[in-house]
């Protein structure tokens, strides 16, 4: 039986961008042109990531979300 994976969501309509997501983890989120938040390609399962939960929980406005798919 394989370990539950991490599903992660941000909602871009939330997002002000402050940039905490790719600083608590910036080998899984990243900052557009705009300084909205976003994930790296292939890195939507949080690549295994420690601190893909403390990100979501840094957000100053609960952007993003993480699931065990």
């Amino acid at each position: 039986m394989s370990a539950a994976r991490p599903s992660i969501d941000i909602d871009t309509g939330v997002c002000i961008g402050a940039g905490q997501c790719a600083l608590t983890a910036p080998e899984v989120f990243t900052q557009d042109d705009d300084g909205f938040g976003g994930l790296l390609p292939g890195r939507e399962d949080g690549a295994g990531s420690p601190l893909v939960r403390e990100a979501a929980r840094a957000c100053p406005v609960s952007a993003i979300t993480v699931r065990e798919d």
